[in-house]
Parts: C-alpha cells; structure tokens; sequence
C-alpha cells in the first residue's frame, strides 16, 4: 500500500508547488484534451497544419510495430493511463500531458497531469549513444493499489521520473538524477519506484571537459556529421535506485530489487515477441535459421511444464505481439502476412487443442495491445483514420472504439486510397498505396508523387513524416506510397549477421537495384491505370528511402522533380563523415576505401560521379546533425549547373522533431511539386526569394538544355 503520509504531507506540498506554476506555461495547450466530438456536417479539404497538430499516443510512425505499449491498465482492469502529446508550431514545442480513462464505452479521458518537454529515444550504434529524433514510447506505470502513477517526464533537458494522483493533480518529482532516468518500476508492495539512470556519464563528461582544453582525441567516438565532439559510449552501465514514495529519500539498490528493473535498453537485444501467464504458462518465439531476417517460429510451454511446439502455417512468420488470456484462457498472437506482409491478422490459439484460429485481419494497424478484462485493448489506425483506441473482443475479433483522439478528423475529406500489389524484377513482392483527391474525375490524368521506406496505418507523411500524403492528394496530386520489398539478403543462406546481410545487400548494388525496380514497376502500374501522367511525376524519401532517390535520379530520366530528406551514398559519406567506426564497417561490407580510385563500383550510384547526367530538380532539406553528407553533392551539382536547392535545419536529427521545422518542410515540399509539376506558384510574398531562386535554376536548366 501506498503510504497515507503522502496525503498528508508530501502531496500538500506538491499541490502548493503545482499552484506556483505560471498559468501560461499551459496557455498554448488547451485543447490537448480535445473539446471537440464527432459531428455530422460538411467536410473540409486537410492542410499542413492538421497533421503537424495530430495528437499522438505511443509512436506516431505507424510502421513501428511491436515493443513496449504506451498502454498502462490499472489493477483493476477498469481503466488505462498513457501519455499524449500534441505538437504546436507556433510555438515550436509539444504539449505532453498524462491522461487516465474508463474502459467502459462512452467513457472520456481525464486529463491528470501537463507539462514537460519531448522525450526523443536514442540508439545504440556502432557502441555510441546516438540521438534518432524518433519519440520515445513512455509507459506509465499504477502503483500496486490503483491510487497513483509514476511516469517519466522531462524538464530542462533532463528525464525524471514523477509521479501523479489517478484521481487527477498533485503531480511530483521523485528524483533529480543528474542524466536521464530510462527505467522504472514499482515495488510489489507499493513502497517505493524503482529507477536506473547511467550515472557513470557524469565522469565521461568530466573527463571530456578536461580533454577540451587540450583537443579531443579523434576516434571512435567521432561522428563529424552529428557532433564536433565525441559522443557518449553506449557501454556505461546502468545504475539502480529507490526512492521512497513516503520521504522522497533516494538510495541505491542491488539483489532482488535491481532485479526488478528491465534489462538495459541500449545493450541488450531486443526482445522477441513472447508471453508469461504468470502460472507457469509460456509462449516465446525464436528466428527459424542464424538469418537475423528470417521468420519467427512459435513456441509454448504449458503450466504442467509440457512443451507445445507450433507445427501449423500460421505458427511462423512475423509476429508484433503474444497475449495470454487470463485464467487458463487462450493464447492471442498477432503476426504480419499477406502480399509483401500487408496485412496484421489476430490469432487464437489454445495450445494442445487443435490449430490456431484467425480472427481479426485488416490492412490498417493494431499495436500496443494489453490485455484487461479477458480482452485486448490496443491502438489502431488506417490510411485515412489516425490512431485511436479501441477494444478487441478476442473470440470473435469485434471491435469497438473507446477514445478517438482527433474527432477533427471526422470534418475533413479524403480522396480514394486503393492498396495495389505488383513485383521487382527479382520477382519479390511489393504493395503500395495509391491516393487520390477527393474530387478526381476518373479518365484524368494527375502529377503523381512517390514517397519511399515504408506505407503502414495513417498515411502522415512518409517514413521521416515530411512528405504530407494526403496534403498533397487535395492539391490535386495523386499520391503512390510504396512499401519497401523484402531484402535482396533475406533469402541468402550465407547471411548470419549484420555484416554479412549488409555485404550481400551492397554486391553490385543490389537492393539499390531491387528498390529502383520496385519504383519503376509500381510507377507504369499508376500510369497504365490511366492515373498519373508520365511527364510529371516526383519521387521523395528519407534514410533507404532517400538512397532510392538518388539512385533513380542517376539510372532513369523519368522523374520530373525530387526531394530528399537526407543524402547521400558516396565515399566522402562512407569514409570519412560518419566517423572511424562506420567507415571499417562499410569497408568490411565491401564497399571501397576513401583512397581507392573505383570509379567503376560508383557509377550507378554517386550523384557526383553523374552529376553532369542528371536532370532533375532536387530540393533537400536536411538536419543540420547530417548535411555534411550532402555537401559535396550540392556543390558537385551546383558546379554543373543543376537545379538543387538546400536547406538546414538546426538542432536536428536524422527524424526532425520540432513542429515548426516539420510545418516548414511540408510546405516547401508542396510549393517545390506545385512548381515543377503543375508550374504552380503561391502568391505569398513571404515565398517571393523561394520562387526567385527557382526562377533562376529552371532558366539554368532550360539554357543547358538548349545547348
């Protein structure tokens, strides 16, 4: 039990401190708890702003399955705690607030706790913590009685945990760890929150500012595109603490409680789906062959210690999450299949008893599923619906929404979203997304944009979210999303880990290869439907999906404008701009040395190397943490007199995060495709130096053409 002195003493204090918070510190964030319901009337086009200011629960990337659930049941099983966060462009930050809602249909959220900053995940990569810009997925957690929630909320640049009353207010820190807290958990009796930070960064950072004054040692730890100084090292260990809930008094902890704590998540692999009924029942799943690609397959061990193995089709493939039912119940897994795994079907398994049975199937998205009251509570969401939360009956798949938290939405109109399957001339299967206006007239023919990476659950923008689908669809484009095939390297034998995967992927530019097909052939699929018109079409992408840009700008003249997010594959990226580390990396993955002249390797793909080639108008618009990449083709592009266009965006990562940059970027993206596809220009004088600039790159353009 929480101790009662917190109600009378620790949670007066904080209500006193909650009362000196200024007022506008909240003033901009009134409608995070949206006012609005779901009403019949006319419906409006979508514009930037709609999906800048989408409240989000979890991730906002659809394509990100699995993993830690935003969603956080009480111990009652009556009602579900989670953060939501609205981003605000004008004021270029996020509103973050906690909200504790009933499962009983009808039922609206309340809002207990608002404030803080964005919690943005990082990686471990190459052993360096490294910054994504992706939002991290925080799941609050209920005190053992139902009475209050801790979770992690971050203030002046560094992450706590703090706490709230379910009832709503007197929220509170529960430390002040001098780096970021990344774990808690309760204790079973309710004493205490467990908490784990890498306390060790404070030396790390002691001994980097005694280097300063002397010069960083260049190493390992460089990576010149995304800082001048030497990133933290992944392999600090976490350190384990416990604050008193009734005192606020915090001490570190070993044995059984540190136990408690969640294994690191920088140095531990990820987990594989699995489940524990907690009565001895079992379900996990494990990789099929040493390829780190190849199909999961399911396993169960029952109460009696009996092994169940899972022979069945469906026990194999890719699974996003395993659910046991409560008393003896069935066991629920969800797992990816269909053309090129569009699809996510929901199974029910009672193993030792015949087959599973599917029961649920949609093209759309289901995550974050747990379980309450013997049934499934998950987010979900589809082309043109954003993620909501909904309830899922686990015996007949029903399922019946409980908090919708855009009801915006419901005015605005979409056009026509129809998912189209075709494959590479490998002969692996793709899909994509084809989506219309809203008042497309069949018979005409439309610029069409292709966006790359992936196509799943709400189509925002893109993978990176800077691409505005829909947007773009009311600006009278027709829009292709494409879903990325399978790796060229999922099917080689040889492949056991990342390295080798990697190799077999680069060998003569394969999956480069594979991707540039899955382009072409999904491209003449939209213009032989008679959608798209073959001189006016545009390809965009970041990460992959911008390696697929440039790869399709130098091995076809059949885009009429593009736009990359990031840049670029060449040697000066390769060897020299990712630190060290990465360049023995590459080079292990067969690619070549910053002095080995291979011009050869690089010919079908260095946009420097066919610089004078190229044709297409490219914008990039780029964290300033990865633009050195791209230097040098903008200059080796500009030399040649080819129409680019940079911008830089500060205090970036490889996923931009600020709200004002993201708006920003959709819009120079619109204007870009509005110009050199529809000759388009918005009279905004604010746009005047914007259009000048263009003016002059496509007079550059027209001249080089004529001579």
């Amino acid at each position: 039990m929480v101790r009662e002195t917190l109600l009378r003493m620790g949670l007066r204090w904080a209500l006193a401190m909650m009362l000196l918070l200024p007022a506008q510190a909240w003033a901009h964030c009134a409608d995070l708890l949206p006012r609005a319901l779901r009403q019949a009337g006319p419906q409006r086009s979508i514009v930037p702003t709609d999906l800048v200011r989408l409240r989000d629960i979890g991730r906002p990337d659809g394509a990100l399955l699995g993993g830690a659930s935003p969603l956080a049941i009480s111990p009652d099983q009556a009602r579900v705690a989670f953060l939501i966060s609205q981003a605000d462009p004008v004021a270029n930050a996020y509103c973050v607030g906690l909200e504790v809602m009933d499962l009983r249909a009808g039922s609206r959220p309340h809002l207990i706790d608002q404030g803080g900053e964005m919690i943005l995940a990082s990686g471990n990569v190459r052993g360096l913590i490294t910054p994504t810009g992706y939002v991290a997925t925080v799941t609050p957690a209920w005190s053992p009685d139902g009475r209050w929630i801790a979770y992690l909320r971050r203030e002046r640049g560094v992450t706590q945990p703090w706490m709230a009353w379910a009832e709503g207010g007197m929220a509170h820190q529960l430390s002040h760890s001098p780096v970021d807290v990344e774990q808690f958990v309760w204790r079973a009796d309710g004493s205490a929150v467990l908490f784990s930070s890498r306390t060790g960064q404070v030396a790390e950072r002691a001994a980097d500012a005694g280097l300063a004054l002397t010069g960083y040692p260049y190493g390992d730890r460089f990576v010149p595109a995304m800082s001048s100084v030497p990133l933290p090292v992944a392999t600090t260990p976490l350190s384990a603490y416990a604050v008193d809930i009734a005192s606020l008094a915090v001490r570190p902890v070993a044995g059984d409680d540190r136990r408690l704590l969640p294994p690191d998540p920088l140095n531990d692999p990820a987990p594989l789906p699995a489940a524990d009924a907690g009565n001895g029942r079992r379900a996990w799943t494990a990789h099929s062959t040493d390829n780190p690609l190849s199909p999961l397959v399911l396993q169960a061990v029952m109460a009696s210690g009996q092994p169940i193995a899972c022979i069945m089709d469906a026990c194999r493939g890719r699974y996003t999450g395993l659910w046991w039912m409560p008393k003896g119940g069935a066991l629920l897994f969800m797992r990816r299949e269909g053309w090129d795994l569009g699809d996510l079907v929901l199974y029910r398994w009672q193993p030792g008893s015949g087959q599973p049975r599917a029961v649920l199937r949609t093209s759309g998205v289901i995550d974050g599923c747990v379980v309450a009251q013997a049934q499934l509570v998950c987010l979900r969401e589809s082309a043109t619906v954003p993620r909501h939360i909904v309830r899922i009956d686990p015996e007949t798949g029903r399922t019946e929404s409980l908090y919708d938290p855009n009801p915006e939405f419901s005015a605005i109109r979409f056009g026509d979203v129809e998912r189209l399957y075709w494959r590479t001339d490998r002969g692996l299967e793709v899909r994509g997304d084809l989506v219309l206006p809203p008042d497309h007239k069949p018979g005409t023919k439309l610029p069409l944009i292709i966006t790359t990476y992936w196509s799943s659950g709400f189509l925002r923008g893109a993978t990176g979210n800077e691409y505005p689908i829909h947007v773009f669809a009311a600006r009278g484009f027709a829009v292709l999303s494409l879903h990325r095939p399978p790796f060229v390297a999922e099917a080689d034998a040889t492949v056991i880990d990342a390295d080798r995967l990697n190799a077999v992927n680069a060998a003569n530019w394969a999956e480069r290869r594979s991707l540039h097909s899955a382009v072409l052939v999904g491209m003449q699929r939209v213009i032989d439907m008679g959608v798209a018109d073959p001189d006016r079409i545009g390809i965009t992408g970041l990460s992959d999906g911008s390696s697929t840009v440039g790869f399709a700008l130098i091995n076809s003249r059949r885009f009429a404008a593009a736009a990359m997010s990031t840049c670029c594959l060449e040697p000066w990226m390769v060897n020299a701009t990712f630190g060290p580390a990465f360049a023995r990396t590459m080079r292990r993955q067969g690619w070549p040395a910053a002095t080995a002249d291979d011009r050869q390797f690089w010919a079908p793909g260095s946009l420097i190397q066919n610089a004078a080639s190229i044709d297409t108008p490219l914008l990039m618009q780029l964290a300033d943490r990865e633009y050195l990449t791209a230097i040098d083709v903008y200059a080796a592009l500009r030399e040649q007199g080819k129409s680019v266009d940079m911008y830089v965006f500060p205090d970036e990562y490889h996923n931009k995060w600020q709200p004002a940059h993201r708006l920003a970027i959709y819009d120079r993206n619109l204007d870009w495709f509005d110009y050199w596809l529809k000759d388009r220009i918005d009279p905004d004088p604010r746009k005047a130096d914007q259009y000048a600039l263009w003016r002059s790159l496509r007079e550059q353009r027209r001249k080089a053409r004529e001579d």
